[in-house]
């Protein structure tokens, strides 16, 4: 029975994966999705991973864009051709001049051998022209990805260096305190519950309570530390 997957991806929480869900549920309503928030060029991802490890000969993998599939351009065609010569269908709803069926149409289109011999190798030439044009045009797509990604950390790279110069501060400026909506009930629970203030929790058991790091724990614990100091 043939399975079709649809995978979504982003790389930062802020990024809205529901678009991508919705592209590929309006192509292919069946499509088992599986969704994921990765950062990055790391080439291990759980999910993607999980679908290729499923994927038979004769199922689908739709993705909303290439850029989904891959962001290397090497790692990319080297993955479209493992996935196409298992027989499995790569469905890409941005570029489908890419997609499996039509490069599968293109190689087809392939003129076949006639007998004579001088006929014979300009066909051969014809088509492996062919396999290279309709190659090329899955390397081009993946290399047109590669490049978004890497223009996009270049202007990044440019405008933070742009506000450096101009005296804008950049991040959060040293020894100010986030104002996160956890932290107000995470350094109560400290202070009720931690050794470090009467309680009978240790330092990693208090943490895993209050559902902080060790690192943002210690931060809490010393922020007490000064609040209790300061209202002597």
């Amino acid at each position: 029975m043939q399975r079709i997957y649809g995978y979504c991806r982003i790389s930062t929480k802020q990024q809205n994966i529901e678009r991508q869900e919705r592209n590929i549920l309006a192509a292919y309503p069946s499509a088992r999705i599986t969704k994921e928030i990765y950062t990055g060029t790391k080439i291990s991802r759980k999910g993607l991973d999980k679908i290729l490890k499923e994927a038979q000969s004769g199922d689908i993998i739709v993705f909303d864009s290439v850029s989904r599939m891959s962001r290397s351009a090497a790692e990319g065609v080297e993955l479209y051709m493992q996935l196409f010569d298992k027989g499995i269908e790569l469905v890409f709803l941005k570029e489908p001049h890419i997609s499996t069926q039509t490069y599968k149409q293109a190689l087809s289109n392939s003129v076949g051998l006639v007998g004579d011999e001088i006929a014979d190798i300009y066909i051969e030439a014809t088509n492996k022209v062919l396999r290279l044009l309709a190659t090329r045009q899955i390397e081009l797509a993946f290399a047109q990805s590669q490049k978004e990604v890497d223009d996009l950390r270049q202007r990044t790279a440019e405008g933070i260096e742009t506000a450096r110069r101009n005296g804008k501060r950049i991040g959060t400026p040293k020894g100010s305190v986030l104002n996160v909506k956890k932290k107000a009930p995470a350094k109560a629970f400290i202070k009720k519950h931690s050794r470090k203030f009467g309680g009978e929790l240790n330092d990693t058991q208090c943490a895993a309570a209050a559902k902080i790091s060790r690192m943002t724990f210690y931060r809490y614990a010393e922020e007490l530390r000064e609040e209790l100091c300061s209202e002597k």
